[in-house]
């Protein structure tokens, strides 16, 4: 079993405000990330680049992503949670979540 974390309290709150029916699909995903972990791959998953992937669900407002990377010890942390109109993913998002990783690393989550 793997655990899941969220990086910092803004991390948990883009997540939580998710549309209702996004942040369900999203849940699930996390689930099944919970009990397959790194084995868990495409459509749920996939690769970014760096040992950063991705969680990510189409909804009416857009695509939604959760940007994650593994940690030692089974655990996943979940850096940012975003929803974008267009399908590719902004570096800006990613640069991002590489920011709030260093964060966590320094202690200054």
């Amino acid at each position: 079993m793997w655990i899941i974390e969220f990086v910092n309290e803004k991390a948990v709150e883009e997540f939580e405000s998710l549309p209702n029916d996004v942040k369900a699909r999203m849940t699930r995903i996390i689930k099944m990330l919970e009990t397959r972990g790194n084995t868990l791959g495409e459509p749920h998953t996939a690769n970014l680049k760096d040992g950063f992937f991705e969680i990510r669900t189409k909804s009416s407002e857009g695509i939604a992503r959760s940007i994650y990377c593994y940690q030692i010890g089974k655990r996943i942390l979940i850096l940012i949670t975003v929803i974008k109109k267009k399908d590719k993913l902004p570096k800006s998002i990613l640069e991002k979540a590489k920011s709030r990783l260093k964060e966590f690393e320094n202690g200054n989550n």
